[in-house]
């Protein structure tokens, strides 16, 4: 499943992030801050998860914002996008992450939507907004292929298409990474309101 990660600095002060065959990560960058942090570590310490979540929040609306403008057809992708904090990737006061993307139990259609895909067949809409392939003449009421049939069974089944064409993928996710500066705006000021809070950093 495609993933965002927001993270501060680990121990060896590198961002760590996720790798994964299907998964792609994300820097929350504090090099702005960074000298602040050294003088104000345990204030700091304190704020780590509050603030990963705020940049994250920017994130998974801008997620969800993608989602809407592609047009609502029966909602389960939207339904499905989450954000979800890592206790496995994240160390007490130290580190904080945060994993964006969609559910694809809710959503088995999101990468197709999100990295394009390959049509062979024709499909239709039925009355309810679902978008199905056409089946061929005389297969009416026979069971559709499994899905690890093989090609030639598929084929046989399905109305194809003259040539396979590729369907762009729409990155409803990817895309996000432009309101990065907004996430990295929204962690710092987090830090900074809790800081002011605590009077760590010229309050009271």
């Amino acid at each position: 499943m495609a993933r965002r990660t927001l993270s501060n600095p680990g121990r060896d002060g590198r961002r760590k992030v996720l790798t994964g065959g299907n998964s792609f990560g994300m820097e929350l960058d504090l090099s702005a801050v960074d000298d602040m942090l050294s003088a104000l570590e345990s204030g700091v310490e304190a704020a780590i998860r509050p603030m990963a979540q705020a940049g994250a929040q920017v994130i998974y609306e801008r997620v969800k914002l993608n989602v809407q403008g592609l047009g609502r057809v029966t909602g389960n992708l939207d339904r499905s996008i989450y954000q979800y904090f890592s206790d496995e990737k994240s160390e007490d006061g130290k580190r904080a992450e945060y994993h964006i993307s969609w559910n694809h139990k809710k959503a088995p259609h999101g990468h197709l939507v999100e990295f394009g895909y390959l049509q062979r067949y024709r499909y239709y809409q039925t009355n309810d907004g679902q978008v199905r392939p056409m089946v061929r003449p005389g297969m009416d009421g026979q069971p559709p292929p499994p899905r690890r049939a093989s090609q030639a069974q598929k084929d046989a089944y399905y109305v194809t298409l003259p040539s396979p064409k590729q369907v762009p993928g729409k990155a409803f996710v990817r895309s996000a990474a432009s309101s990065l500066p907004e996430a990295q705006k929204a962690a710092q000021a987090e830090l900074w309101r809790r800081l002011f809070e605590q009077g760590g950093y010229g309050g009271a």
